[in-house]
């Protein structure tokens, strides 16, 4: 009965067609930006549609180009018949159900739903994933691009650009944008892109390659679906070096469009914005953002000297004042000079770029840690408000943001959730993770701290920072075993004296006064050498139990402007043993008053 009434033929015909439109749909949707919800209902009614043509071809056929009902078969009896339409409607009825079925696990089922804990939580070796919730479709990483010129001097041309075109996407706030610092470890093309993509929490990347010969660059991208590893669009550019610039706006302003982004005035106007008219001014800047981003004190140096050379290049660069700023807030931090002598050239540097460009973020940021860095919370907090709304994909905003003004003030609510911010735009971000870890401890949330801080230590066990805190944490937990551990081996990793002063005031307070005598002998020493924060001696004797001494050093440490450790007088636990003392109120109400928001 089936094979007379052609049944078997409608279903072939029917299935051969229904490939090849979803075969086109899915290439041609793309093309038109379709939201991506059409194509998945395109299909559901596609498949809807099969049953019903089989049902059709059975009751009905064609004859003489007109539609007529089916001569019912001689060996097909009425009681038969009925059972055949019954088994039908029950077929189509479970056909519906399984698909309604179906429907309902898949939407439900979604993404993986990330928690805060997977920012760095996993096992050595491996990354973590980041992110607390579903990823969202417009987001992006731009990994690092390979440079083709022959040249390893050319790195810093290639870093450059991506770094620039990554610059360039993050001031759409539509768009989520991954941080250089998370996607440096990468190569260009790997294999494993969905993979990565989870690691980073995005949708898409952006991968390309740099060759760069006399006056001549030739640039290959492509943006890839994560997902299905499909390409959702690609270019080669060949151009003049003077004309990379507009390279990199087009691409932006393309990705963009292919991701769907919906620009404001200023957005649009920050992806085509041209930096400097002057292409060697552009080369020295993009040297001493090379150096600064390898954060060590004598590449900060040499940072600092390219960020001048593009200064003397092209007095109206904004960017490259912005440099000046970054390197001069970040110097003192890496042993290469005092906050005394720096801030003052941060703040000037900041605001001169502000002066030639008040839209850029980075500069308002500057600006607002060379305010934090006076003790002018109110105005520091301005800024970086302002920095993040320029530039809401910026994670070191987010990042000095959170734990520089807001955790000073107590505000650790607020501090978190920008700390968290930051990480899901730069998840694996060392400084961050750590930085994380530190604000809980701020606010006695020591276990968090201490698990904060392993996680980070899995990322990189090498990194100094993170087991210095980690002691903080233990050792204000109570566990003076493990946070001398922990000292120790910070100290093993970098020579930093406020390491050797964490050391000391642990053996004093263990109970071993000898070992912390002579620490403290040791950084006397090593003040003829080199800076010593004020701070570091505050600590020792605290530790030691000599109060008078640790009110002068902190009073030496707020004539220093040593924000780094003063500003936070007030949430610092290691300060509670001066709360009450009227000389220590006093000095915190120079820091930060009471009534500060």
């Amino acid at each position: 009965e089936l094979k007379q009434r052609r049944v078997y033929r409608v279903a072939i015909g029917y299935a051969v067609i229904a490939w090849l439109v979803i075969q086109i749909s899915a290439t041609v949707m793309p093309a038109y930006h379709a939201p991506e919800w059409i194509l998945p209902i395109f299909i559901t009614v596609i498949a809807l549609g099969f049953p019903v043509a089989l049902v059709l071809a059975w009751a009905f056929e064609i004859k003489h180009g007109a539609i007529e009902r089916a001569d019912p078969s001689a060996g097909l009896s009425p009681a038969n018949r009925r059972r055949v339409w019954l088994l039908g409607a029950v077929g189509f009825l479970i056909a519906l159900l399984a698909l309604g079925l179906f429907w309902l696990w898949h939407g439900t089922r979604g993404p993986p739903r990330l928690t805060s804990d997977t920012h760095s939580g996993s096992a050595p070796g491996e990354l973590p994933a980041p992110g607390t919730a579903a990823i969202p479709q417009k987001s992006i990483a731009v990994l690092p691009f390979d440079n083709l010129s022959g040249n390893p001097e050319n790195a810093y041309f290639t870093e450059g650009i991506q770094e620039e075109i990554l610059t360039r996407l993050a001031k759409i706030a539509e768009l989520k944008v991954i941080s250089r610092t998370s996607t440096a470890r990468y190569k260009s093309s790997p294999d494993n892109l969905k993979e990565i993509a989870s690691q980073l929490g995005v949708s898409n990347i952006l991968e390309g390659s740099v060759q760069r010969t006399a006056d001549q660059v030739h640039v290959n991208v492509q943006l890839i679906k994560a997902a299905s590893d499909s390409h959702l669009w690609a270019e080669v550019y060949d151009r003049k070096l003077t004309d990379i610039f507009a390279v990199e706006a087009e691409i932006a302003k393309t990705v963009a469009d292919t991701l769907q982004a919906k620009l404001t005035g200023p957005e649009e106007h920050a992806l085509s914005a041209y930096p400097t008219d002057n292409p060697a001014a552009h080369q020295l800047y993009l040297k001493g953002r090379y150096f600064w981003n390898k954060r060590t004190g004598a590449d900060m140096k040499k940072a600092l000297d390219y960020f001048n050379q593009a200064i003397a290049a092209d007095p109206k660069y904004a960017l490259a004042y912005a440099g000046v700023s970054d390197a001069y807030i970040l110097l003192p931090n890496y042993g290469g000079s005092t906050p005394r002598e720096c801030n003052p050239k941060a703040k000037a540097a900041a605001t001169k770029a502000l002066e030639l460009d008040d839209g850029l973020g980075e500069a308002h940021t500057a600006l607002a840690a060379a305010f934090f860095n006076d003790f002018d919370f109110s105005r520091a907090i301005t800024e970086f408000q302002r920095a993040v709304e320029l530039n809401p994909n910026y994670a070191t905003g987010h990042q000095w943001y959170g734990d520089s003004p807001l955790t000073a003030l107590g505000r650790f609510d607020d501090a978190i959730a920008e700390l968290n911010r930051a990480l899901e735009l730069d998840p694996l971000s060392l400084i961050i993770n750590a930085d994380l870890g530190n604000t809980y401890y701020s606010a006695r949330r020591y276990d968090e701290a201490i698990e904060q801080l392993r996680k980070t230590l899995e990322m990189d066990p090498g990194f100094y920072i993170a087991h210095g805190s980690l002691g903080r944490a233990l050792e204000l937990k109570g566990a003076l075993d493990a946070a001398i551990g922990e000292y120790q081996k910070a100290r093993a990793l970098n020579d930093n004296p406020g390491l050797l002063a964490a050391l000391a005031h642990a053996y004093a307070s263990s109970g071993n006064k000898t070992e912390a005598l002579k620490i403290l002998d040791q950084l006397k020493d090593l003040s003829k050498q080199r800076h010593v924060a004020a701070y570091a001696f505050a600590l020792v004797h605290l530790g030691l139990g000599n109060k008078e001494e640790a009110l002068r050093w902190l009073q030496k440490s707020y004539e220093d402007r040593a924000s780094n450790t003063i500003s936070y007088i007030r949430v610092d636990p290691f300060l509670d043993p001066l709360r009450g003392d009227p000389r220590f109120e006093a000095l915190a109400e120079k820091i930060v008053p009471r009534n500060a928001k």
